[in-house]
């Protein structure tokens, strides 16, 4: 006795037709949406600080930086531009109550800044400021 019946199932298609539509729809509205102008450069204003002169100057080291990369504490030149050499002269230096002011030229890298932020960190100097210029003597 054979109890199956020979049926013929159809295989299942796969309508491509739907997914096409939905496709063109997201790629006609990503292309509308999108802005196809590419921008090089983004133009900064820098803020010049207007604030009075202190009278009395608390404890601090100055830490100059110059265009070059090259550093001075104190007016005294420092001979190497590492971290390394940075935090060996900081680390004597560091007390509670000193604060590091960084002194950098306008076309100071940002890395030369950057090394001398991270020398203070391992000196254990954690009052940082930045000596700005005033806007009067700016001239832009």
């Amino acid at each position: 006795m054979n109890f199956k019946k020979n049926r013929t199932t159809p295989e299942p298609e796969i309508n491509l037709i739907p997914f096409i539509d939905v496709l063109l729809v997201v790629v006609i509205f990503l292309m509308l949406t999108t802005s196809w102008s590419r921008l090089t450069e983004i133009n900064l204003t820098l803020p010049a600080a207007d604030a009075q002169k202190l009278t009395e100057r608390p404890k601090q080291i100055i830490l100059s930086v110059t265009a070059q990369g090259q550093y001075a504490i104190n007016k005294s030149p420092v001979g190497g531009s590492s971290v390394g050499a940075l935090t060996a002269l900081l680390t004597p230096m560091a007390a509670k109550d000193i604060t590091l002011v960084i002194s950098a030229d306008a076309m100071a890298s940002h890395q030369s800044v950057v090394n001398a932020m991270e020398a203070a960190r391992r000196s254990g100097l954690s009052q940082i400021t930045f000596a700005t210029q005033s806007s009067e003597s700016s001239g832009s």
